[in-house]
């Protein structure tokens, strides 16, 4: 009896490792600005606040998105900062399914690079579009995390001036993927 039961859950496991989706794990998010664990370029670093970069949203691009998936956004978050709820650099949502990625300085409303349709938030700097990394000086070098979201609608009924955990909300609400590159920097 032992016997059969251990065969019968190792057949359970095999059958579920079968039929776990493998879109969503060859869902995957690239940069050439970007490399996993890398230290941020002064190209993506923010221009303000001490910062003396030039505040460039990296090229970013995506590949294998899940079936299903309507519309993509990116985040740009930093866990590290001393707020006690991180920091927002970057929130682009509504970008059509049709897209396989988001050109450099896209995040610069004014430059006209994003998507038709779609938004960018208010990030932590109190701007539409992208603040580039700006830690502390002397803070440990903080972890900045890019991610894309495949999401099961077409369009999250937000304007630009919502709160970023409110568009984080209705991206995990409408997830169906997701990839995360993570860089480092500090001054």
């Amino acid at each position: 009896m032992k016997k059969k039961v251990l065969y019968f859950l190792s057949v359970l496991v095999a059958i579920g490792a079968l039929t776990v989706p493998a879109m969503a794990a060859d869902f995957t998010l690239s940069s050439p600005q970007l490399k996993e664990g890398a230290t941020l370029a002064m190209e993506q670093v923010f221009n303000g606040f001490g910062c003396q970069g030039q505040n460039v949203s990296p090229a970013l691009a995506w590949k294998n998105p899940p079936a299903g998936v309507k519309s993509y956004a990116v985040t740009v978050y930093d866990p590290d900062a001393p707020t006690g709820s991180g920091w927002w650099h970057w929130l682009i949502f509504n970008i059509p399914s049709g897209e396989k990625g988001l050109a450099k300085n896209a995040g610069n409303p004014a430059a006209g690079l994003a998507p038709a349709g779609s938004v960018q938030g208010r990030n932590d700097f109190g701007a539409e579009g992208y603040g580039g990394a700006c830690p502390p000086p002397g803070d440990a070098p903080h972890h900045y995390q890019f991610t894309v979201f495949a999401l099961d609608v077409e369009k999250i009924d937000l304007d630009s001036g919502v709160s970023p955990a409110m568009v984080g909300f209705n991206l995990n609400a409408h997830m169906l993927a997701k990839d995360v590159i993570t860089v480092r920097y500090g001054r």
